[in-house]
């Protein structure tokens, strides 16, 4: 979420649109949305995937074995695509008291706190997009063991779209502590940041270069 980007008048929510009318709000020279809607919108598309090959696998006599998990694997799918659907429209609404804040004239005493209440309102939506597609790699990593084969490219999309977020994410949370005036609650997100990073991208990549092999394999 850039903080260059001036206020914008009463809108639509996002997520009612079509998806060529996010494209083209994304493409217009409109505040939002930004990178932070399109890593919700990510992470979102990677658990609906996740979802859909759960559907799939789900009553299928040669999976039988995996029934529970699946289904489990299933409702947490969708309760994850549900939460990123909202974070495109909680991360553009979270920009507004920002956008305000930075208008602020700089020799207003209030504006320091004003600014850096706001920076810190705004980097909890990316820091909960991170949270969500973390929470979708292991939704993908059982499906590459336990779902239809004949999806297994579907899990692979699903994990690479769930890096995906997880990085664009990331750079939405560093683009706010980096102005964050409090440098222990920087350095604490930071963190949280870094952990997730270093955790959950290497397992997704694990996941979509485990799927790149299998679609290799001859015979």
């Amino acid at each position: 979420m850039s903080t260059e980007r001036g206020s914008s008048p009463e809108r639509e929510p996002l997520t009612t649109r079509t998806i060529d009318g996010f494209s083209r709000a994304l493409a217009a020279k409109v505040p939002v949305p930004g990178g932070g809607g399109a890593a919700a919108y990510a992470g979102a598309l990677s658990a609906a995937l996740a979802a859909m090959v759960a559907n799939y696998t789900v009553g299928k006599r040669r999976y039988r074995e995996h029934e529970d998990d699946v289904r489990r694997v299933l409702l947490d799918a969708e309760r994850l695509r549900e939460r990123l659907v909202l974070l495109v429209d909680e991360d553009a609404a979270a920009f507004e008291p920002l956008s305000a804040a930075y208008g602020i004239p700089k020799e207003d005493p209030s504006r320091d706190a004003v600014l850096d209440r706001a920076v810190q309102g705004a980097l909890l939506c990316p820091l909960e997009m991170m949270r969500a597609a973390a929470a979708v790699i292991p939704l993908l990593e059982e499906l590459a063991e336990k779902g239809s084969v004949l999806l297994v490219s579907d899990v692979g999309c699903g994990a690479i779209l769930a890096r995906a977020a997880l990085e664009s994410a990331a750079l939405n949370v560093l683009v706010n502590t980096r102005a964050l005036r409090d440098r222990a609650r920087a350095t604490e997100v930071e963190r949280e940041c870094d952990e997730l990073l270093g955790t959950w991208a290497p397992r997704a990549q694990s996941v979509s270069r485990l799927v790149f092999s299998r679609l290799r394999e001859r015979g």
